[in-house]
């Protein structure tokens, strides 16, 4: 699958590929100096077309089904996970998948989105948007971690939590408000990823944390472009426009301090190198708990709603000295 904006991109690879093809099955044609010429070429026009993205094209490498999936980065990061289901209340949600793992030298509890590959797959996950049982889940695997002294790691990849009349009726708005409550309340360090998509209260919900990591095209949003749009100007064919108005981009992020760190992508995004995206997380997360680790219970608390509650005072501290 490729992008409406990369198709100059895809064109360009394809011919690459058309004269591999023809040296592989021509032995007297030597054509290796204008294939050498051609993937330099592709590779300056993929730097060129991923420096200049909007937050909307941003908005669709963020979605890109090809991009690594929390199902990826157990395989390739942890050792020995074990899953833990269901909420001990109403069900199992496995929109949210979460049990106790080792990365590299530490035990963690490893909480994330998993929005599913295929069509069966994904139907299977919800497409990442999770329950109210779901969330409950990743509350009893927080008070489980902070009992056992383990780090919490959460992988976030989410359109949102389902917004069904089933969820609804069982405590939607509770189940995220109170599995917010346990991130700030754990006395252990914890740390989130934005894989990909983090959107609404359905990603707050499990990134409330000491530190928040994003991918370099991921993007984080109080609601879905479309959303947005067809609230503000009834159309959801004005996504592009609420897609910059929203800053939800992570260099925008970053800038506000709702995110603690960038992690670069691959030349052309994650989904055209998910064991190099995977590999940089994984460096990622073992600075990030190396460092959180030196602090005891008290200050990891302190830290984390330090944190939160500074969150938009410059710019209130701005409008009024204006």
């Amino acid at each position: 699958m490729h992008l409406e904006f990369e198709k100059p991109l895809v064109e360009l690879e394809s011919k690459i590929e058309e004269l591999r093809a023809l040296a592989r099955q021509r032995a007297d044609v030597h054509i290796e100096e204008e294939i050498g010429r051609l993937e330099r070429r592709a590779e300056e026009l993929c730097d060129e077309i991923y420096a200049t993205l909007t937050p909307w094209q941003k908005t669709q490498v963020a979605r890109h089904p090809d991009r690594p999936h929390f199902a990826d980065y157990v395989e390739n990061l942890f050792d020995d996970f074990t899953p833990l289901a269901g909420d001990r209340r109403y069900a199992e949600d496995s929109a949210i998948v979460g049990g106790m793992a080792r990365f590299r030298s530490y035990p963690v509890m490893l909480v994330g989105h998993e929005k599913g590959r295929d069509t069966s797959d994904r139907l299977a996950h919800n497409f990442g948007m999770a329950m109210p049982e779901g969330y409950r889940k990743a509350t009893r695997l927080m008070a489980m971690a902070d009992r056992f002294a383990m780090p919490v790691v959460a992988l976030v990849d989410t359109p949102g939590a389902y917004p069904g009349i089933g969820a609804e009726q069982r405590g939607q708005a509770e189940a995220i408000a109170r599995c917010t409550e346990s991130c700030l309340a754990l006395s252990v360090p914890n740390i989130a990823v934005i894989t990909g998509e983090g959107g609404s209260g359905g990603a707050v919900a499990l990134a409330t944390a000491n530190r928040v990591l994003m991918l370099e095209h991921g993007i984080y949003t109080v609601a879905s472009p479309e959303a947005c749009a067809s609230i503000l100007w009834r159309s959801a064919e004005r996504a592009s426009d609420a897609a910059e108005a929203l800053k939800i981009t992570a260099k925008s992020l970053l800038e506000m301090k709702i995110i603690d760190e960038i992690l670069r992508e691959p030349r052309g995004g994650a989904h055209r190198d998910a064991a190099g995206m995977i590999a940089t997380v994984g460096d990622a997360l073992e600075e990030s708990l190396l460092d959180l680790s030196r602090m005891d219970a008290d200050a990891t608390r302190h830290h984390r709603r330090g944190k939160f509650l500074r969150m938009g005072r410059d710019a209130e501290t701005e409008i009024a000295e204006f």
